[in-house]
């Protein structure tokens, strides 16, 4: 088949991936509806059908990001049931695989944060409740692994995770994923 024949996606996917990508690149607050219609080879008009507002916009994406999460820990617990510090590790080589690629640009949760300082946004409270499970999710890996003081360690882990993703961005230290991976076995006792 010739790749003009390829069927495109549907305009809503094309438009949240349109989103996604330039919200990553340039930020929440930059991005104009105008600005994903076009990347999404869209109207301002189809945006709008399937999107009743910018900030309707804004959580869809969210929703996506949390999606994605969830599904790395459910492959985990999948591949790994019976060893909780496997899933741990394997959450950390995910939060470490792009860390040093020059195209990082940071937790996109962290970023879009930033960007929605209404404690009542709906966008900011889902970043919110998902990192509070993500929390926990942790402190319950580390009591299933036998780990001391399982809430302190699920907190040094989410430190090291959400702190490796600051220093990448900022370039303050070479080799963040490796170093990340590294300190995160040693908390684990590997």
């Amino acid at each position: 088949m010739r790749p003009e024949r390829v069927p495109q996606l549907a305009p809503r996917e094309r438009i949240l991936d349109a989103a996604e990508a330039l919200f990553f690149t340039e930020g929440i607050s930059r991005v104009t509806v105008d600005a994903i219609a076009a990347k999404a080879k869209s109207t301002k008009m189809t945006v709008y059908r399937h999107f009743e507002s910018k900030d309707a916009l804004v959580l869809a994406w969210i929703r996506l990001l949390v999606d994605q999460y969830a599904e790395v820990f459910e492959g985990l617990a999948a591949r790994h049931a019976d060893d909780p510090k496997a899933q741990i590790l394997g959450f950390a080589e995910f939060i470490a695989q792009d860390l040093s690629t020059a195209s990082y640009r940071g937790c996109p949760f962290t970023h879009s944060l930033a960007e929605l300082p209404d404690p009542q946004n709906p966008a900011r409270q889902l970043i919110e409740a998902h990192k509070k499970r993500q929390f926990q999710r942790l402190v319950a890996l580390c009591e299933e692994a036998g780990l001391a003081e399982p809430n302190e360690t699920a907190m040094a882990l989410t430190y090291l995770m959400e702190g490796a993703q600051v220093v990448s961005q900022n370039k303050s230290v070479e080799q963040v994923g490796e170093n990340l991976i590294r300190m995160i076995r040693k908390i684990l006792g590997e």
